[in-house]
């Protein structure tokens, strides 16, 4: 089952202590958690729905860290393709968009 995670929390929290909140990186990381399901969203194709509304979002690590994942059973074969079905790329394609934002958001953050 594709699955994207953002690590690297402790090395972010010891940088941006001495200047703002963590919240405020909380903030940026469920925004953009959000915003990534929807985009993964948007892009998985659609024959029943199924996949599509199988595209969550979990918030863990106290807010540090957002987990989008598709739990429909077939959700792997859909975005890698098999012998007999080319790939439908739904996950990629929006975490390779959304981590650029993810970054601009977090060097604005650290200004």
């Amino acid at each position: 089952m594709p699955k994207i995670k953002i690590v690297g929390a402790e090395k972010l929290q010891a940088k941006l202590k001495k200047n703002m909140t963590m919240n405020d990186v909380k903030h940026i990381v469920r925004h953009n958690g959000t915003e990534l399901q929807a985009k993964a969203q948007r892009n998985a194709p659609i024959d029943t729905g199924n996949l599509k509304r199988s595209i969550g979002l979990e918030i863990n690590d106290s807010g540090l860290t957002a987990e989008s994942e598709a739990t429909a059973a077939y959700a792997g074969y859909v975005e890698y393709g098999t012998r007999f079905m080319n790939a439908q790329p739904y996950m990629k394609p929006a975490f390779e968009e959304q981590k650029i934002k993810f970054r601009n958001d977090m060097k604005k953050l650290m200004r």
